[in-house]
């Protein structure tokens, strides 16, 4: 009663998988060895303690009645945590699922898809997240009613976490290797800028110099076109006089 109570006290995380209520297996107190299995101490010592007590019907069934849970736990290891120098277990039911509860167990991942704004395409941790925990509910659903399939679905379980971890690493590789070739494209892309802005420099220096040498190519055509016309004129002149002198000598 007490666990109950104190249980309440203590929220697991909430999952799409069912749990049995968590039960207390320890205090920080008692120093006990934390690598036994504290779930044994909750629950009641095997029936055959001794010859006095006469063997009964429901002690008979107990290790029949007890091996489904632990196939569960051993597919779907309990929740362990501490709080307040406190450790709790909280083993997965082993409550058979009806139709109602499987219809249940759709309309709830539905809407936690839903409230946890889970994306509908591409990577979505949040999303596998909730298929993971639904696809748990049912392997544990299956396995109440048959051990073989249920394992089964826990080997499609862990090829498909397999592959999905293959493909995740790939996918990060793949990034890692695009973020560098972007980078080296992006160091490409600077050094050729410079390299354009070195040429654009020399292009306007070339310029310069172009716009200089056509100026002085310029003065220099005015002036031998002043000497010349200077130079034809004093020829003009000369050429008046002398006509002038022959017709004065005639």
């Amino acid at each position: 009663m007490a666990t109950t109570g104190a249980a309440a006290m203590i929220p697991p995380p909430d999952s799409l998988l069912r749990y049995n209520p968590p039960v207390l297996v320890s205090r920080r107190t008692e120093k006990r060895s934390p690598g036994a299995r504290p779930l044994k101490a909750t629950l009641p010592p095997p029936a055959p303690t001794g010859p006095v007590p006469p063997p009964s019907r429901p002690a008979a069934a107990a290790p029949s009645a007890k091996q489904p849970q632990e196939i569960l736990n051993a597919i779907l290891p309990p929740r362990e945590w501490e709080e307040e120098n406190q450790r709790w277990v909280q083993e997965v039911s082993s409550a058979p699922g009806t139709r109602l509860e499987v219809i249940q167990l759709q309309e709830q991942l539905d809407l936690r898809l839903q409230q946890r704004q889970a994306r509908e395409t591409g990577i979505c941790p949040v999303r596998r997240e909730l298929y993971s925990q639904c696809f748990d509910e049912l392997i544990r659903e299956t396995t109440i009613n048959c051990a073989e399939r249920g394992l089964l679905l826990l080997r499609v379980r862990d090829e498909i976490q397999m592959t999905i971890a293959a493909y995740q690493t790939l996918y990060e590789s793949s990034v890692a290797f695009g973020m560098r070739k972007a980078l080296q494209a992006e160091q490409g892309k600077s050094d050729m800028e410079k390299r354009i802005a070195e040429l654009e420099e020399e292009k306007r220096e070339l310029e310069r110099q172009v716009s200089e040498q056509k100026a002085k190519c310029e003065a220099i055509e005015r002036r031998e076109n002043e000497r010349r016309q200077t130079e034809e004129k004093k020829h003009t002149e000369e050429v008046q006089f002398l006509k002038r002198m022959n017709q004065q000598l005639k």
